[in-house]
């Protein structure tokens, strides 16, 4: 049913080298695309502005989620004008090729590292998906100038999007205006939670600007850049291949509605199946699968044979990871994190030596790789301290030095080669464990509480990714291909290449590399 394979000799990417990581190369100019909106006022976590905007995923833990009422009206809208079919008809792609980009709208650097390989790859693709979060901080109306239109402007196909967290903050008004053509919102939505002082903190979607609108219409205008998406929630229907789009809102919990459209859908047909939603199933080598209103859960649907799936594709979490996970009646579905479309990275250095009944550390990946995380991050933590007269804060770890360390710490062996591995240093360890102390696998030291934001930068390399997925008749084919903004980024090997062909027994069998 599926089997793991040795990485070929010869690969230039970041698990060949340091230099394939991209650690003290050129930028590749992206920078100057990035309007000077951007670059006058950059996006940064810890401005006190974007934190109040995003304020609604505070209220609804401690007021109540409306989220699932509010898409329920969405939806009699969308019903109301399009009828119950949410399928985007591409049955004409014997071969589909599409992108998958995770968490694009930061609108800074880490956006804008990315476009350059969108672009590079998109002539080959029918289409693009973003998974999860398309605007950051609150999916405003207004904010898609800069996050969406622009930095996608060149991409000469349509894009489709499943909503995240973010693009729920504004009661989805901002997503459901651009992505769907939904121009009026129904007169309930965005009311917020039921409790009064709920409501009085409830962030309000703001009406969109006349003028910013008509400058929107006019980038991504060409006809062959139309999505006729109408709905959140989605079916994409090519050939040989189903893709299944669901809205988790910002709790990750599907409204009773949505969950049996779930099931019928997933069961309508016998094709292959994958499904793209803004929360993973599996992600730092946690399980959670997914609750739906009323019972039962997203993973249920995607284990049963009837359904037919072979993988599941998370947005949510700012990097790339792969969960090829062995289901008990021998079917392999993959399961993968592809958050780092265009905003901060979380870490990978803080993800534990995967150790579960279904899913082992040989068969994991992640990327960046842990060791360029904790280099990474400590780059960036002796940056922010680097006027602290302290100078064991300023001490940072060389990406060797960081592969050797993680090496060490979790037993893992070291990606880039054993002739990569040195003796670890004092220093190395005194600063590994400021940023990544041993008392837990997910502490982070004196930033604990917003360590990946506060530590975001904007200079090469940035370590984002797409996907790049190709399907035929009884074959699909999933390329991470890494964006850090470095020169040379055209002519980087895959960061993963995941292989499924069909089987005599009507299964799909995956290949992956182990190293």
């Amino acid at each position: 049913m599926a089997s793991s394979e040795e990485s070929p000799a010869g690969l230039v990417n970041s698990r060949a080298s340091v230099a394939g990581a991209g650690w003290n190369c050129d930028s590749n100019g992206f920078e100057t695309r990035i309007p000077e909106e951007e670059k006058n006022h950059p996006f940064s976590w810890i401005n006190p502005v974007p934190l109040w905007q995003s304020r609604n995923d505070r209220v609804v833990r401690h007021f109540g989620d409306p989220t699932n009422d509010e898409r329920r009206e969405w939806m009699k809208l969308v019903r109301a004008a399009h009828g119950p079919d949410l399928t985007i008809d591409h049955r004409d792609l014997a071969a589909p090729s599409f992108i998958v980009a995770g968490d694009t709208g930061e609108g800074d650097a880490s956006q804008w590292a990315v476009v350059p390989r969108i672009e590079q790859v998109g002539e080959q693709t029918d289409f693009m998906v973003i998974a999860s979060d398309v605007i950051y901080p609150a999916g405003g109306v207004d904010d898609y100038e800069n996050k969406f239109y622009l930095p996608y402007s060149n991409y000469p196909r349509p894009i489709y999007a499943v909503p995240g967290n973010h693009d729920w903050y504004d009661g989805l008004t901002g997503f459901m205006y651009h992505l769907c053509g939904q121009r009026t919102p129904p007169p309930k939505a965005a009311a917020g939670p039921r409790s009064l002082l709920g409501r009085f903190l409830w962030r309000k979607a703001k009406r969109p600007h006349p003028e910013s609108l008509e400058r929107m219409r006019t980038l991504r205008a060409q006809p062959g850049q139309r999505s006729t998406q109408v709905s959140p929630y989605w079916v994409i229907d090519t050939g040989p291949l189903q893709l299944i789009g669901i809205d988790t809102g910002i709790t990750n919990v599907l409204d009773r509605e949505q969950g049996a459209w779930f099931r019928d859908v997933s069961k309508a047909t016998d094709k292959p199946k994958i499904l793209i939603t803004g929360k993973p199933l599996y992600v730092d080598a946690r399980y959670d699968p997914g609750a739906i209103d009323g019972g039962g859960t997203v993973d249920e649907v995607v284990r049963d044979p009837a359904c037919n799936y072979v993988a599941a594709i998370g947005g949510d979490i700012h990097n790339y990871q792969r969960y090829p996970v062995q289901l008990a009646d021998g079917r392999i579905v993959m399961y993968i994190v592809s958050g780092g479309g265009g905003a901060f990275m979380h870490a990978t250095h803080t993800i534990p030596r995967v150790s579960t009944p279904v899913v082992g550390e040989d068969d994991f990946r992640c990327y960046p790789l842990r060791g360029d995380s904790l280099s990474f991050y400590s780059q960036a933590y002796a940056a922010r301290f680097k006027h602290n007269p302290f100078r064991r804060l300023r001490q940072s770890i060389s990406p060797n030095q960081a592969l050797s360390y993680m090496h060490e710490r979790l037993g893992i062996a070291p990606s880039k080669g054993d002739d990569a591995l040195e003796p670890v240093t004092g220093a190395t360890r005194a600063a590994a464990e400021r940023i990544f102390p041993r008392q837990g696998p997910n502490a982070h030291g004196l930033l604990q509480p917003i360590f990946s934001e506060y530590l975001d930068w904007n200079t090469a390399p940035l370590f984002k990714h797409v996907l790049w997925v190709q399907a035929k008749a009884g074959e699909i084919r999933v390329r991470c291909i890494a964006a850090t903004g470095c020169v040379g980024d055209e002519r980087a090997d895959p960061e993963d290449d995941l292989r499924a062909e069909l089987g005599g027994d009507g299964r799909y069998a995956w290949r992956w590399p182990r190293r």
